[in-house]
């Protein structure tokens, strides 16, 4: 009875284990190429808030240039903002995407959009 027991064997099969090894593989590489994009984005978020205190369209645009400087934004540039102006409240608003190359001719393309508070 105990050698019926012992010889029913459980777990992961080698074969199971790299394939989980190259699935995680792949998702920790396209992750760590992800990352800076969505920090990124928090930067530009944090930049069209602090360039939504100006008054006219040309200086909430040069805020936002001078925040992208400091930053190192490189997606969005201060003439690719919409502001518009929702009652006595200035809207910055923001929209770009970001592509990553997977291999070959696969892409993984990122939109990110928003506006300010």
């Amino acid at each position: 009875m105990k050698a019926r027991l012992r010889s029913r064997q459980r777990g992961i099969s080698f074969i199971g284990l790299l394939f989980v090894g190259v699935v995680l593989a792949i998702a920790g590489v396209v992750g760590a190429q992800v990352f800076p994009t969505f920090i990124e984005y928090e930067a530009v978020t944090k930049a069209v808030n602090k360039a939504s205190s100006g008054t006219s369209v040309a200086e909430v645009r040069t805020i936002f240039d001078k925040a992208a400087n400091v930053d190192n934004i490189n997606s969005v540039k201060g003439s690719d903002l919409d502001v518009t102006k929702d009652g006595d409240k200035i809207v910055v608003a923001f929209a770009y995407e970001r592509e990553i190359h997977l291999v070959g001719p696969a892409f993984l393309t990122l939109k990110y959009a928003g506006r300010s508070k």
